[in-house]
Order: C-alpha cells, then structure tokens, then sequence
C-alpha cells in the first residue's frame, strides 16, 4: 500500500474513532460528575506511566528492522507476552496502595479492571506491529473502530446504571478485548506461537532508550494532573483533563496517525536511500497548517466548543483550553521529530532530550498547580517551547535538512492558519469571549475557519494544495462514472 493511501485509511480510521469518542464524551459528561473523571483519569495517568513499557519499544522494533526472521520475531512476542503479564500483575498489586493515597476506594476495583487490559494486550499487539511495517492500514482501521464502538457503547451504557468512573474502566476493558480478538484473526500464519530467546537481547537494546524515553514524557505529561489532583482538588484535576483533553484532539486527530504511518515511511527511506530529510521538510508543513489552525480556532472558540460539547459544568475549563491551545502551537512544528529520530536510530538522543524536557516541565508545573489552574496553563506553555526548541536542534542534526528549507515551510503554514483563523476571530470580537448564544458562533466560526483554510491554501500555494487538486480529481471522476 502506497504512502498516501496509507495515510487516508489512517485518517479515516481516527475520524471515526474521534466522532465517536465525542458522541460517547458529550454523553458521559452528563452522567458523570467531575469527580468521577478525575477519579477514573488519575487512574489512568498513572498507569499511562506502565503503558510506556507495555512492549519495550518491541513494535516499533518490528516495524523498523530491515531483516526479519522467524526468531527475532519470536523475541518481539516474548518480550510483549512477558511485559504484559508481568505489568498486569504490577497494576493489580498497585491498585490497593493508590486507592489509600489519594483516599479514593473506588480506584482501586478500577484498577483491578484496567490489569486485566494489560494482560489481553499483547495478544494484539504483534500483528498491529506487523500491520503497522507492511501499511494494512484498512486491517487496522477496521480493528480500531469495531473496538471504540464496542467500547463506548459499554460505558454509556453501565454509566446510565450509575456504576460512575467504573463504567469507564469497563469500557476501554471492552474495548481492549474486542481489538485483541480482532487482531488474532488477522495475525498472519507463518507467525510462530511459541516464544524465543536468541534475539530477546537485540530487541531490549534497540527499545530500551527509546522506552526510558517514552516514560519520562509521560510522567511529565501527567504531571499536572497528578499535583493539582494533590495540590488542589480532584474537580480541578478534572477540569485540567477536559481542557487538555479537548486540545489533545489534534493529537488524536493527526498527530498519532501521521506518525505511525510516518515512521514507517521515514525508516523504510533511511532503509532504500539514507535521506529523508525532503519528506521530513513536507510533512511538518502539513502537519503545521493544520496544527496551527486548530490551536487559533480553540483560543477564539473555546468557549461555544466546550459548553456545547461537554455542558455547562466545565465551564471553568475555557480560560485554561485557551492557554493550552498556545502551549500546544509550540509543539505542532516538531510532530513528526519522534518518528524522525527513532527511524534515523538516534534513540538516544531522543532519550537525553526527553529527560532534560521532563525536568523543565516538573519544574514549572510545582508552582503551576500550587497557584491554580490558569497557572499551570502557562508552565506547559514555557515547557514547551523549551521542548520545541530542543527537538527540533537534535532532529536537523540527526537527519539533516536545511533550516532555509524549514522556514520556507513553517512560513506558508503560518499564513495559512492565520487565514483559517480571520472567521473565528471576527465571531469572537461580535460575539465576546463568553457569549450567551452557542451554536451560532460556534456554526460561523468552523464554517469560516474551514473556507479561510482552503482559500489560504491556494492563494499561499501551499504543498496540501497539490492534495487536495488530486483529491477533487478523484471525486470528479467518480462523479463522471
């Protein structure tokens, strides 16, 4: 499968689990209190620091390894088979001492579920893996979206019984069980069911920098839940979750697609050439104009968004998505420098900058939750700039683009968000920041900022205007037939 239609059934595959997971939030929000989310997204911040290790980079290992053979893949099942017992055992242990840390009982049956997860995980995960290295990007989006239907129709539904933050451990239990069963059935033939040892050690070296890596991110990610949730309250670490979890959305929507399909790009052209520093160059500036517009439309319509989406309780949440949308415009550019450095095999530099981020990060998100949420706004924005600026220095080291080049990029990009932004910025000003009336400024602004977007697109001859000209030749032949 090409690049490009890789790419589109990726995207396809997270629209759709983004619509759903809207319609599934829209509705929990209005069966479960703040404190619920809290309780359930404090559970899961700090197993997201275990889910780092869940395969020790194993995955990304298969998908990178330009020679594979029946042992180092039986390596790659020993090392996900053994993590996920081992990691299973750990959470269900863990769960009693949370519960009385935080004086929460209910997180401790929550995590007893959640253990569960581990344990069905890696019956999965190899074939993802595969997947992911040879492009079935359709196998995997049916995967994907059969699992998040499955999942949210579960927590909805136990949610409406009144089980609170449970419904949701049951839910992404549900949803867990469902992609495993899904992923047995598309597992190819030739692969052994039996573990091995000889190329365990090859596997573990190649994903050990890059899984001390991916735990520190997390641990500073989930930093400001975790001491507002301590500093301050759970309803303020639940509101923290909803407003940076409405930012996220650019996270789920493209950057997680684009880097999957991402590495296996870049990796398969370091494989064929050595040099991909072009594809790197163009990527980011797609990634950048459609970041940087969704960051602009979040600051001008935080407010409609969030009272539409999610009720009038968390209100509370709209000054601080404001904040977050400026902290996430520093980190839209260097996207794809992950994907970038793990196929240029600099796992560890990417190791190093991590942890010299995640000690910024903590630094400033102490005195950030100890003054109040707003405040913690602002210490990820002064994080991550520090984390651009360091990303993007190591990655045109490693991969060796032309900063001209880049500029060149970031430039159109920028001129395209500011086009796109022009709508919902003028809804703003005749509006107000908190308008009584919702759909209305909500309907203009996203109408506006779609028709600016692709107005500045063409009139900046930006590269995604080459894709979109090839999609209109699609459809109008479709049409013609």
């Amino acid at each position: 499968m090409s690049v490009r239609k890789a790419l589109t059934f990726a995207f396809l595959d997270r629209y759709a689990s983004l619509v759903i997971g809207i319609g599934a939030s829209m509705v929990l929000a209005r069966l479960l209190t703040p404190a619920d989310v809290a309780v359930f997204s404090i559970a899961t911040v700090l197993l997201g620091f275990l889910a780092t290790v869940r395969d020790l980079g194993a995955g990304q290992y298969l998908v990178r390894e330009k020679e594979l053979d029946s042992e180092r893949i039986r390596a790659v099942w020993t090392v996900q088979l053994g993590l996920g017992i081992v990691l299973a055992c750990v959470v269900a242990l863990a769960g009693t001492p949370v519960a009385a840390i935080y004086g929460e009982p209910r997180m401790r049956d929550i995590m007893l579920v959640l253990a569960l997860g581990y344990l069905i995980n890696p019956f999965g995960s190899l074939t993802h893996a595969w997947l992911t290295r040879e492009l079935r990007y359709e196998a995997i989006a049916f995967t994907h979206f059969s699992s998040a239907v499955v999942g949210a129709a579960v927590s909805i539904a136990l949610a409406w019984q009144g089980h609170g933050p449970m419904s949701l451990a049951l839910g992404a239990l549900a949803s867990g069980v469902i992609n495993a069963v899904l992923l047995l059935f598309l597992r190819p033939g030739f692969f052994p069911w039996l573990p091995g040892l000889r190329d365990v050690k090859r596997v573990i070296s190649f994903g050990g920098a890059l899984t001390s890596a991916n735990l520190l991110w997390t641990l500073a990610q989930g930093a400001p839940e975790l001491l507002l949730g301590k500093l301050q309250s759970l309803t303020s670490a639940g509101l923290y979750s909803r407003a940076n979890g409405l930012v996220a959305m650019f996270q789920r929507l493209v950057t997680d697609v684009v880097n999957g399909v991402a590495l296996s790009w870049f990796a398969q052209e370091a494989r064929q050439s050595g040099d991909f520093s072009q594809s790197f160059v163009k990527a980011t500036g797609y990634v950048t104009a459609v970041g940087w517009t969704f960051c602009l439309a979040i600051a001008f319509l935080a407010h409609p968004i969030i009272l539409v989406l999610f009720g009038q309780q968390w209100i509370d949440a709209i000054d601080l998505a404001r904040v977050l949308a400026a902290g996430m415009a520093f980190g839209v550019p260097v996207t794809l420098c992950f994907a970038a450095l793990v196929a240029a095999g600099a796992v560890t530099r990417i190791l190093k900058a991590t942890a010299a981020s995640t000690v910024v990060i903590l630094v400033l998100a102490v005195p950030g939750a100890w003054f109040g949420l707003v405040y913690m706004g602002w210490a990820n924005v002064l994080a991550s700039a520090f984390a651009a600026v360091l990303f993007m220095r190591i990655t045109q080291e490693e991969v060796g683009f032309q900063w001209t080049d880049l500029r060149a990029s970031l430039l159109r990009s920028a001129l395209v968000a500011l086009g796109a932004a022009l709508a919902p910025a003028a809804v703003f000003v005749a509006f107000g920041a908190r308008p009584e009336e919702l759909v209305l400024p909500l309907a203009m602004g996203t109408v506006g900022s779609v028709a600016g977007f692709l107005g500045a697109v063409f009139l900046c001859r930006h590269p995604i205007r080459e894709e979109l000209m090839l999609l209109w030749g699609k459809v109008h032949a479709l049409r013609g037939a």
